[in-house]
């Protein structure tokens, strides 16, 4: 794997946000969830579509919190313009979990 300067990684904006809707994303050619994620007043609502279904339900994840990249360029998957790419690891099984910070953290909160 090639190694990046630490100016590479400031680059990345990872915030933290919280699920304000989620939907099933039928249109998706893989098994998706169609997520509102709420980022505080200066990054706002953004959406994204997320590979989650094996551990996740739509219902499951309103109110609750994840972590994002929020400067990637908007990206176009099936009808949804996806905004942000919201992170997890895949398990042993392949299911993606969810990465999500383990106490409350403001909406918006960036990754130091």
């Amino acid at each position: 794997m090639d190694q990046i300067d630490f100016t590479d990684f400031l680059k990345v904006d990872i915030r933290c946000g919280t699920v304000v809707k989620a939907e099933p994303f039928p249109e998706a050619r893989k098994s998706a969830i169609k997520l509102w994620v709420d980022f505080g007043p200066d990054i706002g609502e953004k959406k994204s579509s997320a590979q989650i279904t094996d551990l996740y339900t739509p219902e499951g994840l309103v109110g609750r919190k994840v972590m994002a990249v929020v400067n990637f360029p908007p990206r176009q998957i099936g009808p949804l313009m996806s905004e942000v790419l919201v992170l997890g690891f895949p398990d042993s099984a392949g299911r993606i979990v969810l990465v999500e910070p383990d106490e409350t953290l403001p909406d918006g909160a960036r990754l130091a």
